[in-house]
């Protein structure tokens, strides 16, 4: 899909933390009724919780679309050295990519992971790793689209499957 000229990509800056709160919130939404109440509760908490967004402003390299000076797009890049339970200390990855309802499929994920992988590139990884469910599967089909190979499965999250991913640079 073409993106429309409309559209402003730029870096996340820690002003728009209120803005990526609501962008969660609403970009993650559309998984309220794949999940049960209480794990949706769980994810509803997480993407409440401002800090979340504060400490990828802080350690990762965001990335932001905007419309008429509203953001409807994310995602993150966090540099190698910062391991998880998922994610390996000699990995970058990817987390939050995130789109506003009414504004997916024009293309707004898939260049904000692009601008993920290209920073990547220019830091010098060697790997990027993303992990990623059942219940997203046009984000799945961007990420293998884009190189991105599926490694295993993951334990549930959230009761749902979730596969790890990864691209070698």
């Amino acid at each position: 899909m073409q993106l429309n000229k409309e559209y402003t990509f730029r870096t996340a800056l820690p002003g728009d933390t209120m803005q990526l709160v609501e962008l969660g919130l609403d970009a993650y939404g559309q998984f309220k009724n794949a999940l049960t109440d209480d794990n949706w509760q769980i994810m509803q908490t997480n993407l409440k919780n401002e800090n979340t967004y504060i400490t990828l402003l802080q350690n990762a390299k965001g990335y932001v679309c905007e419309h008429s000076g509203k953001i409807v797009g994310m995602a993150f890049l966090v540099p190698e050295g910062n391991p998880t339970t998922i994610f390996e200390a000699g990995w970058a990855y990817i987390r939050m990519v995130g789109v506003a309802p009414g504004y997916e499929g024009q293309g707004i994920a898939k260049k904000l992971t692009s601008m993920c992988m290209d920073h990547a590139v220019q830091t010098n990884e060697k790997v990027i790793a993303l992990h990623t469910s059942e219940m997203m599967d046009a984000a799945r089909h961007i990420y293998e689209q884009l190189g991105f190979k599926r490694q295993r499965e993951l334990a549930p999250i959230f009761g749902k499957k979730y596969w790890l991913y990864l691209l070698q640079l």
